[in-house]
C-alpha cells in the first residue's frame, strides 16, 4: 500500500501525462484540421507522416501516401533535382517556393510550399507545409489575360488613332470629291450603289487621280463608318516585312521583332483596308492575301494561333492588272477576288471642266496654309490650267498651286508652266526639232509617241536619274512615283 506522499505523488504524475496527452491530441487534431497539407519525410524524399488535408487533397488515404517518394507525387521532381534541392534547405533550413504535385488521378494541382529541414538523432528529416493555390493561380491567369487584352486593345486604338491622323492629314490636304463633270458624275452613281454592300472594290486609275480619297467616300457611306479605314500603300513595303504588315508577328518571330506588332488586318477587323497600289505585291505572298479574303483567317508570323477577321478590301492600282494576269505576274484568281466591283478614276485631262472648281478650291486651302489671302487667279490662269495636259492629274494640280501660291509677289500668280502653254506648240527635245503647228490635231498614237520621246529626253538630260534634284521627274515635273509608273509601262530601258 503506497504511502500518502507516493499516492500524491502518483496523483500528479497522472494528472502531467494527461494534460501532456491532451495537448498531444489537440496537437494531432489541430494538425489533421490545418488548411494546409503537412508532410513529414526524410532526406531520401520518403514519406513517413501526413496530416488529413493531405489526403483530401491528393486523393490518397494515409496508408497509401506513407511509404511513397516525393518524388512519386511530384512531376517536376528526380534523383538529380531532389539532391540539389536537399542541398539548398540542409543550408538555409527554409525554403519557399511553388510547386506541382500530381493527385491520385493524374491532375496536377499547384502548391505554394514551405519546407523546414530538422535534425533528430543522426537522422536528417523535412516537414512541408504546402497549400493549393489553384483559385489563386486561376485568378492571377485571368488577371494576366485582361491585362494582355487590355494591352491589345490599348496598342490597337494607339494604332487606330495613329492611321486616323495621318489619313485626316492626307484628307485634308487632298481635299473631297469635287467637280461637276460627266465622268465624274458617274463615279459618284457607282460609290452610291457599291458603298452600303461589304463587296470588294478595284479601284483603277493614273497616279494622281484620288483613288485614295474615293476609298474613303465608298467607307464613310458603308455600314462600317464608324470602325476606321486602314490603309497599306503595297509599294513601300519592304519585301521580308509585307506578312508582319499584313497579319502581324508576335515578339522574338525574327530578328528585329522586339515587341508584339498587330496586324493592318487586325487592325481593321469590322471596318475596312486600303490596299494602294495593289499590284506591287509580290507573287508568292499574293497566296496568302488570298486566303485572307477567301477564308477570313490568318496567323500572326511565329504564332500558330488562327486569329478571324471581318474586313472589307477596296483595292487600288494605276497597273493594267489584266495584263499583269496574262503575263503572270498577279494571280488571275486575286484578281478576280478583288475586282467584284471595279471603278475607273478617270484622268484630269478627260474632266477638264472641272479644273477651274478643283483649282479654286486648292488655291483657298493654299492660301489660308500659307498665309497668302491677297493671292487670286486671273483669267488667263485659270485658261492656261485648262489647256495643260496634266499628266500627274489633280495631286500635281494643287502641288502647281500651292507652288505659285509660295512665290507669288503682290497676289500675282505665275505658273511654270504657262510659258509653254502660251506658245500652244509642242516640241520634242533634241530627238524632234520641229514645232507642231497649232492647227495640226495629233492623232492618239502620235501622242503616246510624244510622251515617250519626250520622258527618253528628260531622261538622257538627267543621265537617267528619275528621283530628287535635277532628276528627269523635276525635269518633268511630275511625281517621280508616277513617272517611275510610266517608264515602266512604256518598257523604257537605258541603252
Amino acid at each position: 500500500m503506497l504511502c500518502r506522499a507516493c499516492r500524491s505523488a502518483t496523483t500528479i504524475n497522472k494528472r502531467k501525462l494527461m494534460k501532456k496527452e491532451e495537448r498531444l491530441r489537440l496537437a494531432e487534431f489541430t494538425i489533421n484540421n490545418c488548411g494546409d497539407s503537412i508532410i513529414f519525410h526524410n532526406c531520401r524524399g520518403e514519406i513517413l507522416n501526413v496530416n488529413k488535408t493531405t489526403c483530401n487533397i491528393l486523393g490518397y488515404s494515409e496508408k497509401e501516401l506513407i511509404g511513397k517518394t516525393i518524388q512519386d507525387i511530384n512531376p517536376t521532381s528526380n534523383k538529380k533535382t531532389w539532391a540539389k534541392h536537399w542541398k539548398a534547405l540542409r543550408k538555409s533550413k527554409t525554403l519557399t517556393f511553388e510547386d506541382d504535385h500530381y493527385t491520385r488521378s493524374g491532375e496536377i494541382i499547384p502548391i505554394e510550399v514551405t519546407a523546414n529541414f530538422i535534425e533528430f538523432g543522426e537522422g536528417e528529416y523535412a516537414v512541408g507545409f504546402a497549400r493549393d493555390i489553384s483559385v489563386r493561380k486561376r485568378m492571377e491567369e485571368e488577371q494576366k489575360k485582361a491585362f494582355e487584352e487590355i494591352k491589345r486593345l490599348r496598342e490597337q486604338l494607339e494604332l487606330e488613332n495613329e492611321y486616323l491622323y495621318e489619313e485626316m492629314a492626307e484628307l485634308q490636304a487632298f481635299g473631297r470629291i469635287i467637280g461637276t463633270s460627266h465622268s465624274l458624275q458617274n463615279i459618284l452613281k457607282q460609290i452610291e450603289m457599291v458603298s452600303p454592300t461589304d463587296a470588294n472594290t478595284l479601284i483603277m486609275g493614273e497616279s494622281g487621280t484620288g483613288k485614295e480619297l474615293i476609298a474613303h467616300e465608298i467607307h464613310t457611306r458603308s455600314k462600317r463608318a464608324q470602325r476606321p479605314m486602314i490603309r497599306v500603300n503595297c509599294a513601300s513595303i519592304p519585301r521580308e516585312l509585307y506578312e508582319s504588315e499584313f497579319f502581324g508577328h508576335v515578339k522574338g518571330a525574327f530578328t528585329g521583332a522586339i515587341k508584339d506588332r498587330v496586324g493592318r488586318f487586325e487592325l481593321a477587323n469590322g471596318g475596312t483596308l486600303f490596299l494602294d497600289e495593289v499590284g506591287e505585291i509580290p507573287l508568292d505572298l499574293q497566296s496568302k492575301l488570298l486566303r485572307v479574303l477567301q477564308e477570313g483567317t490568318f496567323e500572326k508570323v511565329g504564332n500558330e494561333k488562327t486569329i478571324e477577321v471581318d474586313v472589307r478590301v477596296i483595292a487600288a492600282t494605276n497597273r493594267d492588272l489584266k495584263r499583269e494576269v496574262a503575263n503572270g505576274k498577279f494571280r488571275e484568281d486575286l484578281y478576280y477576288r478583288l475586282n467584284v466591283f471595279p471603278l475607273e478614276v478617270p484622268a484630269l485631262r478627260e474632266r477638264k471642266e472641272d479644273i477651274p472648281v478643283l483649282a479654286n478650291h486648292f488655291l483657298e486651302l493654299a492660301k489660308k496654309n500659307f498665309n497668302r489671302p491677297e493671292t487670286k487667279f486671273t483669267k488667263n490662269n485659270l485658261i492656261n490650267l485648262e489647256r495643260y495636259e496634266w499628266p500627274g492629274n489633280v495631286r500635281e494640280l494643287q502641288n502647281v498651286i500651292e507652288r505659285a501660291v509660295i512665290t507669288s509677289q503682290s497676289g500675282k500668280l505665275v505658273f511654270n508652266l504657262e510659258k509653254d502653254l502660251s506658245q500652244k506648240k509642242l516640241t520634242t527635245p533634241d530627238r524632234q526639232t520641229n514645232s507642231i503647228s497649232k492647227d495640226k490635231v495629233l492623232t492618239f498614237a502620235e501622242v503616246k509617241e510624244f510622251e515617250r520621246e519626250n520622258i527618253l529626253a528628260a531622261l538622257e538630260k538627267s543621265n537617267w536619274k528619275i528621283f530628287g534634284k535635277y532628276g528627269a521627274a523635276e525635269l518633268l515635273d511630275i511625281p517621280p512615283t508616277t513617272l517611275a509608273t510610266r517608264i515602266q509601262r512604256m518598257g523604257l530601258k537605258k541603252n
